[in-house]
């Protein structure tokens, strides 16, 4: 199943794609990163067993995927919320310096800013500069950018957020990047709420047309018509912002399945999400779409949001 997911995602993402790759054998962990790799993966990424406890035993294990691994390239990811394994920054510069094949950190470190700095500064003296892509939905991407981090490495249900603030970011455009990401604030924190934030993501994505259903494995739950009516509330103040900056934010249409031809305009279907007001800022995109500003929002944003077939 695994790589039956590798598969389909390499075929159709038009980005590097890293494979998780974690497992309690190395065994295991090689043959799925090969496997991964022959099938379009750029890299693959590794997490610390919680058994480990002391920086050494840290270190130690690392070697082993760097050896199991070969040439490949991988991820170091820190994420001690879920591992119970804290790695100081003195031990992440001594796996990358022990092992070249070490070429990209995923942090998700909570608080963990101060890692991205301390990090950097380390490899502005002389140690080895690795990519910093980090997690936690997004929570704080525009701080950890502005820390020296490369980028995001996460879910949420509106992924042209991460690639904007970025962009703006990497550009020297705070004041444009913080807009941006202030427009999204409400609904990454509403996404963050534990047990919860999967059931929103799919829904959302469904919504959009991204997924063809909502629906989590067990024993995964789902949104409620209380909920449902949150988010929908959320997500209209959200439009309403982005219309107010410039963007024509599309998720008050649902897409249609499989992705429609190139320079054409997908057919309008209005969402069951309640439709935000066309402000005057987005009129002008919208005008030929009516009240449910489908078609003109779509055109827009599928070239950032293309839906697999």
């Amino acid at each position: 199943e695994n790589l039956q997911v590798v598969e389909r995602v390499t075929a159709r993402a038009p980005v590097p794609i890293v494979v998780g790759v974690s497992a309690p054998g190395f065994a295991a962990m090689g043959a799925l990163a090969r496997a991964s790799m022959d099938k379009g993966a750029a890299g693959v990424m590794v997490a610390p067993p919680s058994s480990l406890k002391t920086d050494g035993q840290i270190v130690s294990y690392y070697h082993n995927p760097a050896e199991t691994l070969g040439e490949l390239p991988f991820v170091q990811q820190d994420f001690p919320l879920v591992t119970d394994v804290v790695v100081p920054v003195d031990v992440i510069l001594k796996i990358v310096e022990d092992c070249p094949t070490c070429v990209m950190l995923k942090h998700e470190d909570w608080p963990g800013r101060d890692k991205i700095s301390a990090l950097r500064k380390a490899s502005d003296a002389g140690a080895r500069r690795i990519s910093i892509l980090c997690g936690n939905g997004g929570l704080f991407l525009l701080e950890e950018m502005l820390r020296g981090a490369d980028g995001a490495m996460t879910g949420f249900s509106f992924p042209e957020m991460m690639a904007d603030v970025v962009s703006a970011a990497n550009a020297g455009e705070i004041d444009r990047a913080r807009d941006l990401f202030d427009a999204y604030m409400p609904f990454i924190r509403y996404e963050a709420q534990p047990g919860m934030g999967l059931a929103i993501r799919k829904h959302v994505l469904a919504e959009r047309g991204a997924i063809a259903h909502a629906t989590l494995r067990k024993p995964g739950g789902s949104l409620n018509a209380a909920a449902q009516a949150e988010v929908a509330a959320l997500l209209a103040r959200q439009a309403a912002r982005l219309a107010d900056l410039g963007c024509c934010g599309f998720w008050s249409t649902r897409r249609p399945p499989r992705p429609w031809p190139p320079n054409s305009a997908p057919p309008s279907r209005p969402s069951t999400l309640t439709n935000a007001p066309i402000t005057s800022t987005c009129r002008a995109s919208c005008q030929s779409c009516g009240p449910t500003r489908s078609i003109q929002c779509a055109t827009r944003a599928r070239a950032r949001f293309r839906p697999p077939p």
